[in-house]
């Protein structure tokens, strides 16, 4: 077993006795490539969207928790691979591409940090990139009650898996100058009309 598969395993025992909840799951693609995209409110966010869908995600996430060289390995075992925030890093582009083109998930949090307040920030446009360049859908996610998960998460712990966008129906309509910033606002408007 692998070590994702068997944290996979001891967290989804922990949360369902949280009274953790996933709804949508059918939603979510048989197989991949496809990017997974989540709003973003703690740092549990990635173990939740993780343990919720059945396939692997591998997960772009900042360059500072990689710095620590014992953990930067554990995330790299678990299918992490960095990326420099606030620039455009070719490199964890690269690594994106190459997660999709394997046919595997990739899990991203395009508001790019998380919000403090809970409400939903703007989404950056690299998803639209990345979603362009592999043909992949968008699945969106809508993770609820992970702020203070272990003192407060209690019953609260939902998440919602939406229905994949494809690339085809983000196609900007005529007139639109930013087509990619357009078609990140769709996605995000996704994110923040899931509900059960």
């Amino acid at each position: 077993m692998s070590l994702y598969s068997f944290l996979k395993k001891v967290f989804r025992l922990q949360f369902r006795v949280m009274g953790w909840k996933v709804h949508g799951v059918e939603n979510f693609p048989k197989n991949g490539p496809a990017i997974l995209v989540s709003n973003h409110v703690s740092v549990w966010d990635p173990v939740v969207a993780a343990c919720s869908v059945p396939l692997e995600v591998s997960f772009m996430a900042k360059e500072e928790l990689f710095s620590n060289v014992l953990l930067g390995r554990i995330f790299q075992s678990l299918g992490a691979f960095p990326v420099k925030r606030g620039q455009g890093d070719t490199s964890a582009i690269r690594n994106s591409l190459k997660v999709l083109k394997e046919g595997k998930v990739l899990g991203l949090f395009p508001e790019g940090t998380r919000s403090k307040s809970g409400e939903l920030q703007k989404g950056f446009s690299g998803m639209v990139l990345l979603m362009e360049k592999s043909q992949a859908p968008i699945v969106p996610m809508r993770v609820n009650g992970t702020q203070n998960l272990l003192t407060r998460g209690w019953g609260q712990i939902e998440v919602i898996v939406g229905t994949p966008i494809s690339p085809e129906q983000l196609k900007a309509p005529e007139g639109v100058e930013n087509r990619r910033e357009w078609a990140a606002d769709q996605i995000m408007k996704a994110i923040d009309h899931l509900t059960v």
